[in-house]
């Protein structure tokens, strides 16, 4: 048996003024039941002696590491900008902020 009823899907659909059909309502109804029966499987799981993590593998960093190497001077990096000011890209305002 479904976790979740027609009705009850009848009743989210109102709520979120979604306009379903019968056969939405009933294709819904089986398709959330499903999700319920797979989240209280995982609650199943759950063990009080297993720390809460964010991934099931440590992450490691892949990034190269920094290193100090030739690059633009701020007059090649500045050349081809339509606008500079003081050394820096000057663009237009947006937020109206104080100068």
């Amino acid at each position: 048996m479904s976790a979740i009823t027609r009705d009850e899907v009848a009743h989210l659909a109102r709520l979120s003024r979604l306009a379903l059909t019968d056969d939405e309502l009933d294709h819904y109804a089986t398709q959330l039941g499903a999700i319920i029966e797979s989240v209280a499987k995982v609650a199943e799981v759950a063990a009080e002696d297993v720390p809460p993590s964010s991934h099931a593998l440590p992450l490691t960093n892949v990034f190269r590491a920094d290193e100090v190497r030739p690059s633009l001077t701020p007059e090649q990096a500045l050349s081809g900008a339509p606008a500079v000011e003081d050394d820096r890209f000057r663009v237009p305002r947006i937020l109206g902020e104080e100068a």
